[in-house]
């Protein structure tokens, strides 16, 4: 027997031809040279993680323009704590003025005795307003510091404060116009630029994009 012979028990064995794929069963495209399998033919691609080829596109460092409204809000809050304490200083002598003239007072029909009550009451209020300018001095800094970590709670409260502060601006700008003075015009003119920038920071869609990236 030859082992040619399809007959021979001791030769090898007749190759099969290839199976048909069968109906009725999905087919498995052929691989594109080059490419993962998962993004070959439509399959979906799976979301990247920040920072890598492919990554949705989330902001990895603070737009510009929240950084010029941070570092303005360090420059208001540095101005209000120079304000407050100079409130204070002033509350601070205008009540020594009131003491001493009550302890000229002899009777409470005394001119002295009425000059001691309004003192007292201006020292309250001034220094009133000193406490004020530094709460808002502590506001400032927290909203600054902030915007590193912070969510849509900082971003609300960074934009009334910067409008706010941008009213507050506009109404001494006009009272400065009227005046006709150019010093009283310039500081203004720059607290209604610098709210308006940190109005403006968290409200653009850079500044919307940071306080709404994921935080891992």
């Amino acid at each position: 027997m030859s082992f040619g012979d399809p007959n021979n028990p001791y030769g090898p064995p007749p190759q099969q031809p290839p199976a048909a794929p069968g109906y009725g069963y999905p087919q498995q495209p052929p691989q594109q040279p080059g490419i993962p399998p998962q993004q070959a033919y439509g399959y979906p691609q799976q979301q990247a993680y920040p920072g890598y080829p492919g990554a949705n596109m989330v902001p990895q460092s603070m737009p510009g323009l929240l950084t010029t409204a941070r570092v303005f809000l360090y420059i208001i809050s540095a101005v209000q704590i120079l304000g407050g304490l100079v409130y204070l200083y002033l509350g601070a002598f205008v009540s020594d003025v009131s003491d001493s003239a009550d302890s000229l007072s002899s009777s409470s029909d005394d001119p002295f005795s009425e000059l001691g009550d309004i003192g007292n009451a201006a020292a309250g209020l001034i220094a009133g307003i000193g406490v004020f300018c530094l709460a808002l001095a502590a506001l400032s800094i927290t909203l600054g510091v902030k915007f590193g970590k912070g969510g849509q709670g900082v971003r609300i409260t960074t934009v009334i404060y910067g409008a706010l502060g941008t009213i507050a601006g506009l109404l001494f700008l006009f009272v400065g116009l009227d005046t006709g003075m150019a010093s009283a015009v310039i500081f203004p003119l720059l607290w209604v630029v610098f709210g308006g920038v940190i109005t403006a920071a968290p409200v653009v869609p850079s500044g919307t994009a940071w306080f709404n990236r994921p935080r891992y």
